[in-house]
């Protein structure tokens, strides 16, 4: 006798140690999981209140949604809770215990609907299942409030009930609720019925529609970042091999000039000849690479030239019409709208700046204006740069050159009404982009180019 009550005691004290440790983790699980939820919506909130003080809103829409967002609507059972606590609802003990299990089976189903294994778990399904059998009983056995816990039924249903079966599932809950209702309530069925399919229906329309417009926005992020990382790559792998070999061959030169040096100087000056030309080969073919590797569109260039033009106090007005152009045509506009808006930065005292660009398909060239109300005249009012020529093929005899080999044109000077304009036209066909490097000034750190023009001997 002894030896066996030693053995149910210890068994006993066993399955106790267990079930406390078990409980344990559960409550710590749900502390970790609440305290990760109210540090994102700090963080979240942080991010909000910076962004309305810098005058712009993110897009960062906030913490994914919780189980929290749908425990306020549990207060629909205080009606039900009233009547207990006055005493209106006969063996209220039972309804007592009905209200507890019906309020745990909702938190324990709503929190387990936002994530996507838990919602699909059994063991879900089956308190839904048991939420809705408990729901029938007490609302066959009570009626009145106790009625109202179909739409909460609805509220739990839509939220682990999403996809294409979520209309059965609705429909079958709005009839349950209503052959329920209308046996307790008569003509109350209406509003019960309406209720539970509008809470089923609503719920797992927004639930879905939230988590599809983040899965979007993760999905737009990847594909950022991979197309990002491909660019670096791709980047990468043209410098090394452009570079491998020329830097390969220089070595081997520059080994064999230093062998030669002291007994056949003639031949030693002719490896350095052989390096002098191999660099500048080099350097041509990295300005080429940079070019084509920054060369932006004729889209980015008008973005740029507005901003410049915005934060030296000039009101700029873009328009443009027409298919989109060639990519040669568009990297010709591009270095013209760059120099234009750079003269009229520096040297027109403008307020206005309007840059126009017709590319219609009824016309055999493309036309590109850009016209302010500054000063006027040659070198562009009084900003003493003479911006029809300058060294190195820059400023606007530059940009006349290479819109000649183009088969374009370009005019600049004062217009009628006041001001400055420039006129550039284009060929439709054009296809090819003359060299990069007599292009115009530009911006002196965000125009397309600007590091390969750097690269000049």
């Amino acid at each position: 006798m002894a030896t066996g009550t030693t053995g149910t005691t210890g068994t006993t004290g066993t399955t106790g140690t267990t079930g406390t440790r078990s409980a344990c983790r559960r409550r710590r699980a749900w502390r970790s999981v609440l305290a990760a939820y109210w540090k994102e919506r700090r963080r979240w909130q942080a991010d909000q209140k910076a962004a309305r003080r810098a005058g712009r809103w993110p897009e960062n829409p906030g913490p994914p949604p919780t189980g929290f967002s749908l425990l306020p609507w549990l207060l629909m059972g205080m009606g039900a809770f009233s009547n207990l606590f006055q005493g209106q609802t006969p063996n209220p003990w039972i309804g007592g215990l009905g209200l507890l299990t019906f309020n745990s089976l909702y938190i324990y189903v709503v929190f387990r609907a936002f994530h996507a294994v838990t919602r699909e778990a059994r063991s879900t399904r089956v308190a839904l299942v048991v939420m809705s059998l408990l729901t029938c009983a007490l609302a066959l056995g009570y009626g009145g409030n106790w009625l109202l816990f179909f739409p909460l039924l609805g509220l739990a249903t839509g939220a682990v009930v999403r996809g294409p079966w979520l209309g059965r599932y609705a429909l079958g809950l709005t009839a349950l609720a209503t052959v329920v209702a209308a046996l307790r309530g008569g003509w109350d069925a209406i509003g019960v019925s309406y209720g539970t399919f509008l809470s089923t229906m609503v719920t797992a329309a927004i639930l879905s529609l939230s988590e599809a417009v983040r899965q979007l926005r993760a999905a737009r992020e990847e594909l950022a970042r991979r197309a990002v990382e491909e660019e670096r790559l791709r980047f990468s792998r043209d410098l090394h091999d452009l570079l491998g070999h020329t830097l390969s061959v220089i070595v081997v030169k520059s080994e064999a000039a230093r062998r030669l040096a002291p007994r056949d100087l003639d031949a030693a000056l002719s490896q350095v000849t052989d390096i002098e030309a191999v660099g500048r080969q080099a350097l041509t073919e990295i300005r080429e690479a940079v070019t084509g590797y920054r060369e932006g569109s004729l889209a980015t260039e008008l973005d740029r030239a507005s901003s410049a033009l915005t934060a030296a106090g000039i009101e700029p007005v873009v328009r443009r019409s027409g298919a989109p152009l060639a990519p040669g045509a568009e990297a010709l506009l591009g270095w013209v709208v760059r120099e234009a808006v750079t003269n009229a930065v520096r040297h027109s005292g403008a307020r206005r700046c309007e840059i126009a660009v017709d590319g219609s398909s009824s016309a055999e060239r493309i036309r590109l204006t850009v016209t302010d109300d500054g000063g006027g005249g040659d070198g562009h009012g009084d900003g003493g740069e003479d911006t029809t020529s300058s060294a190195g093929g820059t400023g606007l005899k530059g940009l006349t050159e290479r819109l000649a080999a183009a088969g374009g044109s370009l005019r600049a000077g004062p217009s009628p009404r006041g001001g400055f304009t420039v006129t550039a036209e284009l060929p439709r066909d054009t296809e090819e982009l003359t060299d990069p490097s007599g292009g115009g000034e530009g911006f002196a750190t965000t125009s397309p180019g600007a590091a390969a023009r750097t690269l000049g001997p």
